[in-house]
């Protein structure tokens, strides 16, 4: 089993996808590293990796990138900024809507939440 970055990366995946499993890689990154550390096949699976292959990726990882919970750390201090400065863009995080420009009448269910359903007007009868 491969621990890469405090993630243990499942076995029977290709080692292209299993690195993606760690916050912070998506695929084209996860090609570079496997291009850096020593030309690994993307299509071999991470079982198959070695010992000396499994500590290139891991310092490939740990020099050149930030991860798992240095990353999301900083993403959540970007966002407090954003709070404390009271810009558009934090105003928005406030109030859980969509931050970069999006239509919410129909859409941005994602950030507001289950419909709260408002009833209509009465017809006043005669």
């Amino acid at each position: 089993m491969a621990r890469i970055a405090g993630i243990d990366l499942p076995k029977n995946k290709r080692g292209e996808v299993g690195l993606t499993y760690i916050y912070g890689i998506g695929r084209s990154t996860a090609r570079y590293i496997l291009d850096k550390a020593g030309n690994i096949d993307h299509s071999k699976k991470v079982n198959e990796w070695n010992d000396d292959e499994q500590t290139a990726i891991r310092n490939v990882i740990n020099n050149e990138f930030k991860t798992e919970g240095a990353l999301r750390s900083e993403t959540q201090m970007n966002i407090k900024r954003l709070l404390d400065i009271a810009c558009y863009r934090g105003l928005r995080h406030r109030k859980g809507l969509p931050v970069r420009g999006q239509r919410t009448r129909t859409n941005s269910r994602q950030r507001k939440g289950k419909r709260k359903t408002v009833a209509g007007k009465k017809k006043v009868t005669k």
